[in-house]
């Protein structure tokens, strides 16, 4: 995991996908700074957001944007590397069981 210095990108540094910003607007920066906003209209805010595509569409630089608006830190965190940090522990764990199973044996 990557604690990237504190976003500068807004909006206006994404060329295009005006679509996009706009629901990552909607889903993310109206719910962390207008969250009244939510209640108001009983809605339930999203809790989260996946963004995916192939290298090179902006993901990235849409989700640093989203973090500058929000005052948020930006956390890069690839994928694999989720799943191997959470996975290990878990697969040690039934190593461990099926070795004691087969010591029994």
């Amino acid at each position: 995991m990557e604690v990237d210095e504190i976003p500068t990108k807004d909006d206006n540094d994404i060329g295009g996908l005006e679509k996009q910003i706009q629901e990552l607007v909607e889903a993310i920066v109206l719910n962390m700074t207008q969250k009244e906003l939510f209640q108001k209209l009983g809605i339930r805010p999203p809790k989260g957001v996946l963004l995916y595509g192939p290298p090179g569409t902006e993901k990235t630089l849409m989700a640093r944007a989203c973090a500058a608006q929000t005052n948020a830190t930006f956390l890069k965190l690839a994928g694999p590397q989720l799943v191997q940090d959470n996975m290990r522990p878990i697969y040690w764990k039934e190593t461990q069981k099926a070795m004691k199973l087969n010591a029994e044996a």
